[in-house]
């Protein structure tokens, strides 16, 4: 697997993303024992960086992280752990209790990485950050970052952010470059973050176009693959893909190993 570096912080360019594990915007406890063994197959896999927030199945995705984490055996130190806070708690004392409870469903000390996972209209970002930044110095975050903020709040986080600001996690795919368009991928790559990319294959609904057809022919390879391999091929770019099918999982995870040559990158590009 190949890693992003930043300060000596090694995270793996394939993640696993977690939404839609044990519900949706609530939690629905009948899919437990498909979530938690998509999971723990994950972990088996040997994907190190896992991808949450407290609005994934009002918190139940992230007991069921914890869960399957502590039955693995896996050290905890091992793995890189994000969460998120949901928009509607972008205050001091909301933003603070958010964490407690994340923390709390995950059965942790403190997580590696924690977003804001949307932006909202009129939230104080200095007042959500001044809650941030007493987290970190407690030690119950390690890192933190945002989600789904264009290139002006991107800037104005950084502004807010003690301790840096180590990602912007946003929609980035062959079919979506938004947020390329929008400047917040030159910015990151200038400014030593990095840009994580959610739903990195449309959800398991990206259409291949000629260019990745052809590549993906000629290499025998998945479309799939082929697309995130085009995206761990770019500096300051990780991706969190997710799978419940543990032959998908793994063929995402060697995606993080495809090497593409100047010639493939030329054409999906």
């Amino acid at each position: 697997m190949r890693y992003e570096t930043l300060n000596g912080l090694r995270i793996p360019k394939i993640g696993f993303g977690t939404w839609n594990i044990g519900g949706g915007s609530s939690a629905d406890r009948s899919r437990d024992v498909r979530s938690l063994a998509a999971l723990r197959s994950a972990i088996d896999l040997g994907y190190t960086h896992f991808d949450t927030a407290e609005m994934y199945a009002a918190g139940h995705t992230e007991e069921l992280l914890g869960r399957a984490i502590r039955d693995s055996g896996v050290p905890r130190e091992s793995l890189f752990i994000t969460s998120k806070v949901s928009p509607e708690h972008l205050r001091y004392d909301a933003a603070l209790k958010s964490c407690e409870s994340s923390l709390r469903h995950l059965a942790m000390d403190y997580v590696d990485l924690y977003l804001i996972h949307w932006p909202s209209a009129g939230m104080q970002l200095p007042e959500t950050f001044r809650a941030l930044n007493r987290l970190v110095a407690e030690g119950k975050v390690r890192h933190l970052g945002v989600s789904n903020f264009d290139l002006s709040l991107l800037k104005a986080a950084r502004e807010q952010s003690e301790s840096g600001i180590l990602t912007d996690q946003v929609p980035y795919s062959l079919s979506d470059r938004s947020y390329v368009r929008n400047g917040v991928l030159e910015y990151c790559r200038q400014n030593g973050i990095l840009l994580t990319a959610y739903s990195p294959v449309d959800k398991g609904h990206l259409k291949p176009g000629k260019a990745l057809q052809l590549v993906a022919a000629a290499r025998k390879l998945d479309p799939y693959q082929i697309a995130l391999a085009w995206l761990t091929a770019q500096p300051s770019v990780i991706a969190i893909p997710m799978s419940e099918v543990p032959t998908h999982q793994q063929q995402n995870l060697e995606a993080g190993d495809l090497e593409l040559t100047p010639n493939e990158l030329s054409q999906l590009n």
